[in-house]
């Protein structure tokens, strides 16, 4: 096609395109925009929104207070547990003393000290009853310890089942709101894709080509780009349900397409050699011989043989003899490449 075009023509059109590519950037900007914004419609949910406030409110405060008194029940831990270290550090200390006194008695042979025997067995008793009664607050502490760690145990375990059901109900209507913005994006980009397919069928070759194509690679991308990523999957089936329908839509389109086509180019093969050549355009019969294509039934024809003048399948004349000078030229071009005689067939 753009060897028939004249140079001027060709930078044109590319500027052509290039508003067209612009002009479908910026309409893909401000689709995305909008786009993006959509779940912005939506709520946002969150877990506590699934959650008994009253109930949660109450465990939460359970777990708060047990944790504050596993704290306080491990800092005294921590100083009933020095007290006990003292007081059997004293009874020892007294166990040897007086271990070491009777010892030496034992070899003096005292009876003397008989009372004071009596009076040191009642210190260590004393003692001993001290490191009793401080081992004692340390198994009350470690007790008190066990019950805060069991309590936030407890009540983080009721929380948390709170929280499973919790989950499932927000991972449903999540996919809920997912459905919802999929299709809001639907009843956005559909009516897009469906305008932009009766630009191409209608609007693609009008003089304001440029904005049609534009329109119709901004409604692509909006489809395949902002849409078919956000298309539910449950499992697969919706995906592949959706996949398999457009595939026949979109063959069903094509085989019904194909068979338009060939009607229409049997019916136009059948008409007179004229009116056939009146149909085809002139831009288009050129980049179809440039192809080394028949301009009129669009088959592969041997054209730099120099000797085929007429296309073997549909009969339609594709050289002729210049009325001025006899030179073999194209039956769709108007003037003599060697010549320039005006052709009056053409």
């Amino acid at each position: 096609m753009s060897k028939a075009l004249r140079l001027s023509e060709k930078w044109f059109r590319r500027g052509l395109w290039l508003v067209a590519v612009v002009f479908a950037g910026f309409l893909i900007g401000l689709g995305g925009a909008v786009v993006g914004d959509l779940p912005k419609v939506e709520t946002p949910l969150q877990l506590d929104d699934f959650l008994d406030a009253d109930q949660a409110g109450a465990l939460r405060a359970r777990i708060e207070a047990s944790q504050q008194a596993e704290r306080e029940a491990q800092a005294a831990l921590e100083q009933a547990q020095l007290a006990w270290d003292q007081a059997r550090g004293a009874n020892e200390a007294a166990r040897e003393t007086f271990e070491n006194w009777l010892a030496a008695r034992s070899v003096t042979q005292r009876t003397e000290s008989d009372p004071e025997v009596l009076a040191r067995t009642r210190a260590l008793d004393v003692l001993k009853q001290s490191e009793r009664s401080a081992q004692q607050a340390v198994e009350a502490q470690r007790q008190a310890l066990l019950d805060a760690r069991q309590g936030a145990v407890a009540a983080s375990r009721q929380l948390e089942a709170m929280r499973a059901d919790a989950r499932e109900g927000l991972q449903s209507a999540r996919r809920k709101v997912e459905l919802r913005v999929f299709l809001y994006r639907l009843a956005l980009t559909l009516p897009l894709l469906v305008l932009a397919g009766w630009l191409f069928a209608r609007k693609r070759k009008s003089a304001y080509w440029p904005f049609v194509w534009g329109f119709i690679y901004f409604a692509l991308f909006a489809f395949f780009v902002e849409l078919v990523p956000y298309l539910p999957s449950y499992g697969g089936y919706v995906r592949y349900t959706v996949g398999i329908v457009a595939t026949i839509l979109v063959g069903r389109a094509a085989i019904r397409g194909l068979e338009r086509y060939l009607a229409r180019q049997k019916q136009a093969e059948a008409l007179p050699e004229n009116e056939r050549r009146k149909e085809l355009g002139y831009d288009a019969a050129l980049a179809r011989l440039a192809k080394s294509v028949c301009p009129g039934c669009e088959r592969a024809v041997a054209l730099g043989d120099g000797v085929t003048d007429f296309c073997p399948h549909c009969g339609i004349g594709l050289y002729i003899p210049c009325g001025a000078c006899g030179a073999r030229k194209s039956a769709f071009t108007r003037f003599c490449f060697r010549c320039g005689a005006v052709d009056a067939q053409t």
